[in-house]
């Protein structure tokens, strides 16, 4: 049977202090992997909980071996040198997570441009300064993965219309899954994006709307955490080039209870996550 463990492999995690990250960065910890926590927060915020140092510890718990990485992925040279110190500590990368991003619903006359210009430096600039920073490790990897967490390309105009910004900025994202997934085809690197099946209780979604509204309709983060790492071990050749939502990729492992990820008082109460088709829009 093929080894599903990422002990001694080499994890990359974006956005890794809290909420989905921090959780993706624990699971891969319990296989004993090496994990790269990069992130802009290392001191504790009045509203939001979670730190880079709480994210280490909690790795270092879990069995892994963490590296904290304070860096902000809008800035290239940072991430540059972020992924250097990386692969001097460990030697290798096996494994990137694109998960840091911003949420911003706002309608168009309502953001202000340098609203619009976050969204995309740090949903579209920001994996790719890591992806092409990561590159050369990645290549030498013997089981490489990216993984960004973005949506399928819905392309009705409806839902691209309910918050334009927010929407081309996640969608550029995915562009970037499905053009790196063509352009590293043959090393291989597998290239693949994740998806939240319903509304999953991470910090983006918690900051926006606050917890207890949340938290009545969602999953908790763990279910991302488990997808991303069914995925990440996979081979790499044969499976690239996909845009998955959590429950796919657990439904493909064997998995179909899903109800100990639940938050919500009953499964009816769960709603579907932006962008897919069965998604109702989004009320202003």
């Amino acid at each position: 049977m093929r080894d599903r463990s990422l002990k001694d492999r080499v994890v990359v995690v974006t956005g890794a202090s809290r909420g989905i990250g921090r959780e993706i960065a624990v699971r891969v910890a319990a296989d004993g992997a090496r994990v790269a926590l990069i992130a802009k927060t290392d001191a504790p915020h009045p509203k939001i909980t979670g730190t880079l140092a709480e994210t280490a510890e909690a790795v270092r718990a879990a069995g892994g071996q963490p590296l904290p990485v304070k860096c902000d992925v809008r800035d290239a040279d940072a991430v540059g040198a972020a992924i250097g110190a990386v692969a001097e500590k460990f030697g290798a990368i096996d494994v990137v997570v694109n998960n840091a991003g911003a949420l911003d619903l706002r309608s168009t006359p309502q953001l202000p441009p340098a609203s619009f210009e976050r969204l995309l430096a740090i949903n579209v600039k920001g994996p790719f300064a890591v992806v092409r920073a990561a590159f050369e490790h990645l290549r030498r990897s013997q089981n490489a993965h990216i993984v960004n967490i973005s949506p399928p390309v819905n392309l009705h105009p409806s839902w691209v219309g309910a918050h334009v910004g927010h929407t081309v900025g996640k969608y550029a994202e995915s562009l970037l899954t499905l053009g790196w997934a063509a352009e590293f085809a043959s090393v291989p690197i597998a290239v693949n994006s994740l998806w939240p099946a319903t509304t999953v209780a991470s910090t983006g979604m918690i900051a926006a709307l606050g917890e207890a509204a949340v938290r009545c309709q969602a999953r908790g983060p763990q279910i991302m955490a488990d997808a991303v790492h069914a995925l990440v071990t996979r081979p790499s050749a044969d499976c690239t080039g996909n845009f998955f939502t959590d429950e796919q990729v657990l439904r493909d492992e064997g998995i179909e209870d899903f109800s100990h990820y639940r938050l919500a008082a009953r499964e009816e109460d769960l709603t579907p996550n932006f962008y897919l088709s069965t998604t109702p829009l989004p009320t202003a």
